[in-house]
């Protein structure tokens, strides 16, 4: 049985924690992977994205996988035996849940959350409390991670929270007609329209402006 300690912060924390609306054009036709939509769930929903006019998968191979939940920073244990499960086959499933989900929380429709509380009820976790030399005190999330469900099992966590708690108002998807991307705005205007000002914010200035030079040579 192979167990992984991670901090426990709280997805609140996690989610304050995340880069959001950072990403430069060469960043993004070089990452494998786009931490910009400030919640951790809603980034999972972005490994499938558009570009240059074709749905993209980040997610090709089980390792891609796990090299996602380490850099979303969930905590996967090194010693997880990823050739027994079909980790990339069920991370697909839940994306696709998640944004069924997702999008009928959006547009105010009920959905069907049994997918979802398949991997919420592979969680296998136990706390337990750090007592350092220091005199120090915090508590840790042991988790149990033997099947491909309970592995997925923190992203359905997020997801959760994000249903239950967050205000979707708040939670949108891009703009851009092309792109598929979502993210929670956490301006203190709360007027974001972009994935990234620096991709599609972009792009539509640019478009805006060729449109004003056309309108203007007629």
């Amino acid at each position: 049985m192979t167990l992984v300690n991670e901090g426990f912060t709280g997805y609140s924390s996690r989610e304050g924690q995340s880069r959001v609306n950072t990403l430069s054009p060469q960043t993004f036709q070089n990452s494998r992977a786009l931490f910009l939509a400030g919640n951790p769930a809603l980034d999972f929903l972005n490994t499938r994205m558009r570009m240059n006019h074709e749905l993209v998968d980040f997610l090709q191979s089980d390792r891609d996988v796990i090299s996602w939940l380490k850099q979303a920073g969930f905590a996967v244990s090194a010693d997880t035996e990823i050739k027994r499960f079909s980790l990339l086959q069920s991370a697909r499933k839940l994306r696709e849940n998640i944004r069924s989900l997702v999008e009928k929380r959006k547009a105010g429709r009920q959905g069907d959350p049994s997918v979802l509380n398949l991997y919420l009820a592979a969680s296998q976790s136990y706390s337990q409390v750090v007592w350092s030399k220091s005199h120090s005190f915090r508590i840790d999330i042991v988790r149990r991670q033997n099947t491909s469900e309970s592995i997925l099992a923190p992203v359905a966590e997020a997801t959760a929270e994000l249903l239950a708690t967050a205000n979707f108002e708040l939670v949108k998807r891009c703009e851009d007609k092309a792109c598929v991307l979502w993210f929670s705005d956490q301006t203190k205007s709360h007027r974001r329209r972009w994935c990234s000002t620096q991709i599609c914010g972009n792009r539509h200035k640019v478009a805006a402006y060729r449109r004003r030079l056309r309108q203007q040579n007629t």
